[in-house]
């Protein structure tokens, strides 16, 4: 019986230290600052809400924690879409201005690996700025961090709800420094070749709910205007 209790010990001993270094895993690193914030090229900053419910339209399973938006908005259940989302938002300029409208495609992917602190999302925007133009942006997410410091803190808390002040830039590629590809559409951004970093800025989450403050930015570098064409529009 000792060894067979020794043996049980052993287990839970195992397990939770292979739970702790998961969780404090020493090789996450935490990037907050935008690999953009060093450019000296011109920027575009738009920012939306991060929250479903506060969102134009938000769309998934209908089984996730947060629930699709606004009411009687088709849900993604099919096997092929069901680990999809779809969200449609204002963008907004940086004082806080209607500048257009985005919508965000993402799904889980399969280049998730746990034990590298990698919890992978493929998403891609497609942005609409009136008389400007619109943009078509492809990237690759991490949200390891996003679920370790808010989700499972969430969790853990006796109020089933977490508040602080959380910053993170989420894009991890497709970009070999880990930025997002953007390809402009029409309007003054037609052709362009650019690149583009999402971040994240929470201060609350419910586990009922899911965010219940948080906003997010998409930044994309512009390319310098082609003097060529600057020449023809003077």
């Amino acid at each position: 019986m000792k060894y067979l209790i020794a043996l049980l010990l052993g287990i839970v001993v195992g397990i939770a230290t292979f739970s702790a270094m998961l969780y404090f895993n020493p090789f996450s690193g935490k990037q907050s600052i935008s690999p953009l914030a060093v450019s000296s090229q011109q920027t575009l900053n738009l920012n939306y809400t991060a929250v479903p419910a506060e969102s134009l339209l938000f769309t998934n399973d209908g089984e996730s924690i947060s629930a699709p938006h606004p009411e009687k908005t088709a849900e993604l259940w099919e096997s092929t879409i069901r680990k999809s989302r779809v969200q449609v938002v204002e963008m907004m300029d940086s004082r806080g201005n209607p500048v257009g409208l985005g919508i965000k495609f993402s799904s889980d992917s399969e280049a998730t690996r746990l034990l590298n602190s990698e919890a992978m999302v493929d998403s891609a925007w497609h942005i609409h700025l009136p008389e400007r133009g619109t943009l078509f942006i492809g990237q690759t997410e991490n949200y390891w961090a996003y679920v370790r410091d808010i989700v499972v803190a969430a969790g853990w808390n006796s109020a089933d709800s977490w508040r602080g002040k959380w910053n993170r830039v989420m894009t991890a590629g497709p970009n070999a420094i880990g930025t997002a590809r953007v390809t402009g559409g029409n309007g003054e951004f037609a052709g362009i070749e650019t690149e583009a970093v999402e971040s994240l800025h929470a201060t609350a989450y419910s586990t009922d709910t899911g965010p219940v403050a948080m906003d997010g930015n998409v930044l994309v570098s512009l390319p310098d205007a082609d003097p060529r064409q600057t020449a023809q529009q003077n």
